[in-house]
């Protein structure tokens, strides 16, 4: 075996070029595989991670009968003693933060001009605020007793036109059907890097929602964040086993993420056959072409009692050292091109999608399992790549191939 890995080494230096540039074909192959993967990583993390803590949470309990898309302010959809729900669901030890949330739409106006709008009745003190409260880019965060202060995101400021401390009026559906409009004050101006999200939403202390919405004692939902997402399926178990209200978690909040996030990965296996098709392709020329080359050689190899397996054996070392050359190469430029890659990020702004909140710049994400993974398909495709023409060398026969270079 040494002998056979001796002789490969050594015929892939006759042609020290072009072997050079089919091991960097192999090492371009995984560099893309090692970016394109990372980028999926990061940006479905991203979005995930975005929208468990911005929107889903791990885990809401609400009505069985409670229309998010309506957010209805009907009584009989809402949350009776929310506190003390949150406060039971706040002793899990897997729990970070259980707080009540109460969702209603309206329009924002100032001037000649006017926004549709998510409105947020949030408790300021809970930790699941934290992403709004650490996004503060101007102004200060809510309080639980102000009745005339909001929060609004930087993307709709700038479209209105609006700054900290500026008067806006804001109208908002209440639970009996109808509108009530009062003037706030913008406290302050979030952002979460997330275009979708800002956009639209709003922020009201919990007891002034509930007081302008006529839902007093009421909210929407109980939003809960968990320590580890693991942890999901365990405590919903329990939460379902001791209450009589729906209990959501975050894959059934964000199904059409789920179903993107499956056709993602149909999409990018495709382009991974691809890559490594191209990537196969090279290693197939490079060794067909030393076959060629060899052709006499071989035919004296076989002629002195040297039989089919050690020459199969022989082409196939030699993709072998392509192939550890390759995938070297190709760990080193794929590091490097995810480190450029982040330095900016890839900057979207607003794609455009609804029902996902989608970061405003895209990062690759590299872990440990996806540079695993890619780093062994390209291995394992570089090596069956040299098997046609390590076949193909073995059956030569003896006489042909001494005459083919006379």
């Amino acid at each position: 075996m040494i002998q056979i890995f001796k002789m490969a080494f050594r015929d892939l230096g006759r042609n020290r070029r072009r072997n050079f540039f089919s091991a960097l074909a192999v090492a371009i192959g995984l560099a893309l595989l090692m970016l394109m993967s990372s980028v999926i990583q990061g940006e479905m993390g991203s979005a995930i991670e975005s929208a468990i803590n911005l929107q889903s949470g791990h885990i809401q309990i609400r009505a069985a009968s409670y229309d998010e898309n309506k957010s209805s302010l009907k009584w009989e959809d809402l949350v009776a003693n929310p506190n003390e729900i949150a406060s039971q669901i706040g002793a899990f030890e897997q729990v970070k933060a259980a707080t009540p949330r109460l969702y209603a739409s309206g329009f924002l106006s100032t001037g000649d001009e006017s926004a549709g709008v998510q409105i947020y009745g949030v408790d300021p003190q809970s930790a699941a605020n934290d992403p709004y409260r650490n996004g503060i880019t101007s102004g200060e965060f809510l309080t639980a007793d102000d009745r005339e202060g909001i929060l609004i995101g930087k993307p709709a400021a700038e479209k209105l036109h609006l700054q900290v401390g500026d008067k806006v009026s804001l109208s908002i559906n209440t639970a009996d059907g109808n509108v009530q409009e009062q003037v706030f004050t913008i406290r302050g101006i979030y952002t979460t890097d997330t275009y979708g999200f800002d956009n639209g939403t709003i922020f009201l202390p919990l007891a002034k929602a509930q007081a302008l919405t006529q839902t007093e004692g009421h909210a929407s939902t109980i939003f809960v964040l968990l320590k580890d997402t693991a942890d999901t399926d365990q405590v919903v178990a329990a939460l379902k086993s001791s209450s009589s209200l729906e209990v959501l978690t975050w894959r059934d909040l964000n199904k059409l993420f789920v179903e993107f996030e499956t056709m993602a990965q149909s999409y990018i296996s495709f382009f991974y056959i691809i890559i490594l098709a191209i990537t196969a392709s090279v290693i197939v020329n490079t060794l067909i072409m030393s076959v060629y080359e060899r052709t006499r050689e071989i035919g004296i190899l076989s002629a002195i009692g040297m039989r089919g397996g050690r020459i199969l054996g022989m082409f196939l070392a030699e993709s072998f050292l392509l192939a550890v050359g390759g995938t070297l190469i190709g760990l080193v430029l794929g590091v490097f091109a995810v480190y450029l890659f982040n330095i900016n990020g890839f900057f979207v702004g607003n794609m455009g999608l609804s029902g996902m909140l989608v970061s405003d710049t895209i990062r690759a994400q590299l872990t440990m399992e996806n540079t695993i993974n890619v780093t062994v398909m390209t291995f394992i495709a570089t090596i069956l790549s040299g098997l046609y023409p390590a076949v193909m060398a073995s059956r030569m026969e003896p006489v042909q191939a001494l005459r083919a270079e006379k």
